[in-house]
């Protein structure tokens, strides 16, 4: 793999958000650094998804570590799914799907120096503007500083999470059509 096939593509701008109506759109959200091995699962994700066809109801977007920076996404979509990982003890490469209800519901952050999903799920619930959120979640066993490397095992979940999320965002598109 050269250096061009690993730099990750930036998928959108916060000005996109407003660029059409959003209110018949899903939005897919990977969170985590990029360099800290698999805590970097969602946005390693979102460039996997960004090299394929996409139903015109999805957006993606790597969130990367932008903690409150992403709060403009929750008023335009009525629906977001977020993908990151988790230290939950599982088998590495565990692809979960969890619904929260409530912000201690969200993997608290695995890194010190990022806010975490619990974080900024909190301050959504302050705004009052609550989309219905999903969380796949992939089990890691350590966060590796100074690498975009994964674990064979995360790296392997890539295809499955990305048809899961796919099928996710088909039947929520026709629960709400």
């Amino acid at each position: 793999m050269n250096i061009k096939e690993r730099t990750p593509v930036a998928i959108s701008s916060d000005s996109y958000f407003f660029e059409k109506d959003k209110s018949n759109s899903i939005l897919v959200l990977g969170v985590g650094n990029y360099v800290m091995g698999d805590e970097g699962i969602g946005v390693h994700v979102i460039q996997e998804m960004s090299k394929i066809d996409l139903p015109e109801y999805i957006d993606i977007l790597d969130g990367g570590t932008g903690g409150f920076l992403l709060l403009s996404c929750f008023e335009v979509y009525p629906t977001i799914i977020f993908v990151d990982a988790t230290m939950d003890g599982k088998p590495v490469g565990t692809i979960s799907l969890i619904r929260p209800k409530f912000a201690s519901d969200f993997p608290s952050a695995l890194s010190v120096h990022d806010v975490g999903l619990k974080d900024m799920i909190e301050a959504v619930y302050l705004m009052g503007t609550i989309p219905d959120i999903h969380l796949f979640t992939v089990s890691i066993k350590e966060i590796n500083p100074m690498t975009i490397e994964l674990n064979q095992k995360v790296r392997d979940s890539i295809p499955l999470l990305i048809e899961e999320i796919l099928k996710l965002s088909e039947i929520l598109h026709l629960k709400n059509l």
